[in-house]
């Protein structure tokens, strides 16, 4: 019986893996990888980069920061004590699966204000957000109020989240390999207080 209830469970993670693969394999391709270059150019002539997102999109936008600083930009998460103002020349980038959090958009409507640039990650092309952004990267997942099994069986704003690591992810492996910078040059900008 217990080698049974096993089995079956082993089986369920086997599928829930190859389901999840299978939407991203989809987002994969949706996307349009013309609006990932429009980034990477905006990433490159911005004087300093700020990223924003809330909750689990929050955790993913941190980690584009963080490989981002590996790269050797200089990089603000949006909220941590030590973020200074956002300038002209600045660029900010957010992650917001429906375009509509409020302090995603006041955050947009604020770097607008001062002369910086605007770049989202989003579900919504004619969300709030979207409409104050120079760049939208649109990621065909379902936001996480909508529960469409045909979109994503997966809980909430799991699909989008997951599809903004891996996305951003994809724009750092090709920035760092036209730098020409070894992995060792880059970890030399590593966190050394772990």
């Amino acid at each position: 019986m217990e080698a049974t209830i096993k089995d079956t469970l082993v089986h369920q993670l086997n599928q829930a893996s190859q389901s999840i693969a299978h939407e991203h394999e989809r987002l994969r391709n949706q996307l349009d990888f013309s609006d990932l270059e429009g980034l990477i150019s905006e990433i490159k002539s911005a004087r300093r980069i700020f990223l924003i997102g809330m909750g689990r999109s929050g955790f993913m936008m941190k980690a584009a920061a963080m490989r981002l600083m590996h790269l050797g930009y200089q990089v603000h998460v949006v909220g941590e004590t030590t973020s200074p103002a956002i300038e002209s020349g600045d660029l900010l980038i957010a992650g917001s699966g429906s375009g509509t959090t409020k302090t995603i958009v006041n955050a947009a409507k604020t770097a607008l204000s001062v002369g910086a640039r605007v770049a989202c990650f989003t579900t919504q092309t004619n969300s709030p957000l979207a409409e104050l952004s120079d760049q939208i990267i649109k990621i065909e997942a379902a936001q996480k109020q909508e529960q469409q099994e045909e979109v994503s069986i997966q809980y909430a704003g799991s699909l989008f989240e997951q599809a903004l690591l891996l996305t951003f992810d994809s724009i750092i492996q090709v920035m760092w390999k036209s730098m020409g910078s070894s992995a060792d040059e880059l970890w030399k900008r590593h966190s050394n207080l772990e």
